[in-house]
């Protein structure tokens, strides 16, 4: 279940991309699989990413693969990766959780090719805000969300970095009253409701039928559970620097 478009990332063979926060490699293998890419996934959760090492094995090779996986272990605010380095980057359903999200910002700006693609998603702020009304437990936990992002705030953001918005959607409406469901019993984790909406959406994951795939389509716009928003970092940082480095030189 992916949150990102692979049509707006622009892809084109041999290019690098960067999952930042790759959790259990949702993203990075699902796009080992379709394009001749070199996907990195980087998390700071050591568990999560041995889980994705495991789910992307049945798939790592030539005859399932079109492109190549790395994964690793790494902090979004010290990134162990040269300047432009990526083509794309990805960071899905990461930023809600670090205190200093500016400064990831800046470390995907920093890593990212002038030109480069970036994709960020986030929790979309209805639903999120009724998760957060519902249970104080949802989002207290370890490793929770600290903050509900409205769109604007964090597009502006973005843009503030010298990136130009170009795509936006939502995404996972089906799955915004199951969190709803979640939160309201929470500390009933036995709940048959909660488990049988569940069994829905693993139902829907797995078939995929027409019904509920046209009822999500419908329903994303109001009731989307993230929200994804495309940029392209400016290319013209890049020509800036080179011309003050040679009134320098000069």
């Amino acid at each position: 279940m992916i949150t990102v478009n692979p049509r707006n990332l622009n892809l084109c063979s041999g290019q690098k991309v960067l999952d930042l926060g790759c959790g259990e490699g949702r993203h990075s293998i699902h796009l080992m699989i379709t394009d001749d890419v070199d996907v990195y996934g980087i998390d700071l959760c050591l568990d999560d990413v041995r889980t994705a090492s495991e789910r992307a094995e049945p798939f790592n090779s030539p005859e399932h693969a079109k492109g190549r996986l790395l994964l690793g272990v790494a902090n979004g605010l010290q990134l162990p990766f040269a300047d432009a380095t990526f083509d794309v980057v990805i960071c899905s359903e990461v930023l809600e959780h670090i205190p200093e999200f500016k400064a990831v910002l800046a470390e995907i700006d920093r890593v990212l090719k002038p030109a480069g693609v970036f994709a960020a998603t986030v929790p979309a702020y209805f639903p999120e805000w009724i998760c957060w009304k519902l249970s104080d437990e949802y989002h207290q936990v370890e490793g929770g969300h600290i903050r509900i992002f409205r769109e604007r705030e964090l597009r502006q953001s973005i843009e503030a970095l010298g990136h130009h918005h170009f795509a936006r959607h939502k995404a996972h409406a089906l799955h915004a009253p199951y969190w709803w469901l979640k939160c309201l019993f929470w500390n009933k984790p036995n709940s048959r409701l909660v488990a049988a909406y569940h069994r829905l959406l693993v139902w829907d994951l797995m078939k995929r039928p027409a019904l509920t795939r046209v009822a999500e389509k419908l329903l994303n716009p109001l009731l989307g559970k993230s929200i994804a928003l495309y940029f392209v970092k400016a290319e013209q940082k890049a020509s800036e620097s080179l011309r003050l480095a040679g009134e320098v030189r000069s």
